[in-house]
């Protein structure tokens, strides 16, 4: 995609004000959820960004992985949760706040000092452009970082599973303890109980 020059700093720099408003509203409001929008808008103008880039496939999954899987996801953490819980100061809350400060600080002079040492002057030669970025992109996934692309997958995978064990979790609750017998809290059913106490009467007629 080619712009013009000035259409490229205009969107560059509205994409720059929307993701820094936007960062800094998931920080400083009290509300959890208003937070969690305001997280799926900096994803979208970081995606904006890629667009500015000439980077449409990087672009793409990160508006489908960020803003439609992991904000989506906490989104419904966040409702599912829905814990109500009163304001109370914690103890040492000004030391909290002021490493917090500073910490803040440090990383934005790192930055700082980055960006200000970085060469930013573009070479005369400018590299030739990609016309299928997703064709170069699948060839250096499976080339250059094949092993990083695996890693990645196989990290995925655990965790998927991890979240179905934990969802078929059954909590079992307390009973009376006699002796001879013991009670677990926590089971793992194959099936679900109705379905096996419907089977196990219908094996007993």
């Amino acid at each position: 995609m080619n712009l013009a020059e000035g259409v490229q700093i205009v969107s560059f720099g509205i994409l720059g004000v929307m993701m820094i408003v936007t960062a800094l509203g998931v920080v400083l409001l009290p509300k959890i959820v208003h937070s969690a929008f305001l997280l799926a808008g900096v994803f979208i103008s970081i995606s904006g960004l890629y667009i500015l880039l000439n980077a449409d496939f990087v672009a793409a999954a990160q508006i489908l992985v960020y803003v439609g899987a992991v904000n989506v996801l906490i989104l419904f953490a966040i409702m599912l949760v829905n814990k109500q819980e009163d304001y109370s100061e914690l103890p040492g809350r000004r030391l909290r706040q002021v490493s917090t400060a500073v910490v803040c600080f440090g990383l934005f002079a790192l930055l700082g000092t980055m960006v200000l040492a970085t060469p930013w002057s573009l070479n005369t030669t400018s590299p030739a452009v990609i016309d299928n970025t997703i064709v170069a992109l699948g060839e250096h996934f499976f080339s250059d970082y094949l092993l990083p692309f695996e890693l990645a997958s196989v990290l995925l995978l655990m965790a998927m599973v991890g979240s179905i064990i934990l969802a078929r979790r059954d909590l079992i609750p307390e009973s009376s303890s006699t002796p001879g017998t013991v009670t677990t809290k926590l089971t793992l059913p194959e099936r679900p109980r109705e379905l096996a106490s419907l089977s196990g009467d219908s094996d007993r007629q």
